[in-house]
């Protein structure tokens, strides 16, 4: 039977019981059977709860300023399936990837495979005949038990780490940490790109034999007026500030740099800074719309938020907040943290998935206790919420759209529409 890429993602949704399924025991049974389980080229595999994104799009970006054929796995997507898989910065095709559909549907026989643990393995499976020069895989959640994890990458980066899916990954940065140290290799180099990692990513390491390279040991990052240096003994690189405006942005290229450092790749003088100035990636601090500016950040939990408010905080502007956030997001802490920065919120339901949503009356609780002084308005929908904050916001204000990628996912579709 043919089908449409559509119509192979509403199969993959329905062919496990779990959309979510940790363990590598049937991912690694598929990939051996398809030969994926190596790739004919480096592999530098990135985890971390936040700046995994934007680190692979700044590795990416060096690369492919080096004259490299890079291939890039990344999730979730915004508006397209395609966007999560890219060879030589470009989006797979829709005949290219119902291609991968159906060689693993093909070798899978009675295994049953989740609609990330199908998309690994297409993204491993074009990798695989594109001739590349080096390909990145973000883990999709933790690490040890991701189904990127069956590939032994040369380089592994964890850029943060924090608390979100604790329901899967655990309660503490300690716990969190040994599920994203099991991207580690033994022998093979891991950069970490936080000053203070838990403890538990540094005792694995040491227990493996894993090469740690630390950001505030290993290198050193300066920042100046109009320009910031990578340093490192013997080494260093003056670079542009990036595009991408959040303050973590330096420490995400940063980590990219040094991952890209321990590779066997050649890059040439001028990609660093080339690469660090064209890396780009949407729903991260991005303008979406001027007069009034709209911004749309992909937030979503304690850490990410943080970084969202120092940016406010050096960007002051009259700003409400269109915001909807899933069950399993600690929405008490992220609201608490950012609500000094925000003058009127604008709160509407998400539609998917529809196992993880939050009612708007559950939010609107949440609101009454956290911030009973604060002003703020309930809507059906992220849409409707998002049209009533344009059209109060004054040319001369912000609207921040933040709190799951499917808020801004539904703003993005309904200005596109």
């Amino acid at each position: 039977m043919e089908r449409t890429l559509d119509q192979w993602l509403q199969y993959q949704l329905q062919i496990h019981p779990q959309s979510i399924a940790m363990g590598l025991e049937r991912v690694r049974e598929v990939a051996e059977r398809m030969g994926l389980l190596a790739l004919p080229c480096p592999v530098i595999s990135v985890a971390g709860t936040n700046g995994k994104g934007s680190t692979v799009a700044f590795i990416e970006a060096i690369a492919l300023a080096s004259g490299f054929k890079v291939g890039a796995f990344t999730s979730p997507h915004f508006l397209r399936y395609n966007e999560r898989i890219r060879i030589d910065g470009l989006e797979a095709g829709d005949n290219a990837l119902i291609e991968a559909f159906e060689a693993i549907e093909s070798a899978r026989g009675e295994t049953a495979l989740t609609y990330f643990e199908f998309g690994t393995l297409a993204a491993l499976h074009l990798f695989a005949g594109a001739g590349l020069d080096l390909a990145i895989l973000e883990v999709g959640l933790g690490g040890r038990l991701d189904a990127v994890n069956i590939i032994d990458a040369d380089v592994a980066v964890i850029t943060t780490v924090d608390l979100d899916h604790q329901a899967y990954l655990g309660d503490t940065r300690e716990k969190i940490g040994f599920e994203k140290a099991g991207i580690m290799r033994p022998g093979r180099p891991c950069v970490l790109g936080e000053n203070d990692p838990p403890s538990s990513v540094l005792r694995h390491a040491y227990e493996n034999g894993v090469y740690c390279i630390r950001a505030g040991s290993d290198y050193l990052i300066d920042r100046e007026d109009r320009h910031w240096l990578w340093r490192e003994p013997g080494f260093s690189l003056e670079l542009p500030y990036p595009a991408l405006l959040a303050p973590a942005q330096v420490q995400n290229a940063a980590s990219a740099i040094a991952a890209l450092r321990a590779t066997s790749l050649d890059i040439p003088d001028s990609a660093w800074a080339e690469g660090v100035a064209a890396a780009r990636i949407t729903g991260r601090l991005q303008k979406w719309h001027e007069c009034p500016e709209v911004v749309l950040d992909v937030a979503h939990n304690p850490q990410s938020v943080d970084q969202l408010a120092l940016w406010l905080k050096d960007n002051p502007k009259p700003t409400v907040a269109v915001f909807s956030a899933l069950k399993d997001k600690d929405v008490p802490v992220m609201v608490r943290r950012i609500a000094p920065f925000i003058t009127h919120w604008h709160i509407g339901a998400l539609q998917q998935p529809a196992d993880r949503v939050r009612t708007v009356a559950e939010l609107a609780a949440m609101f009454r206790q956290l911030l009973p002084e604060t002003d703020y308005s309930l809507h059906t929908s992220v849409v409707d919420a998002y049209q009533a904050a344009l059209a109060a916001c004054p040319a001369s204000g912000r609207v921040l759209v933040f709190g799951s990628f499917h808020t801004l996912e539904a703003v993005m579709r309904h200005t596109m529409a």
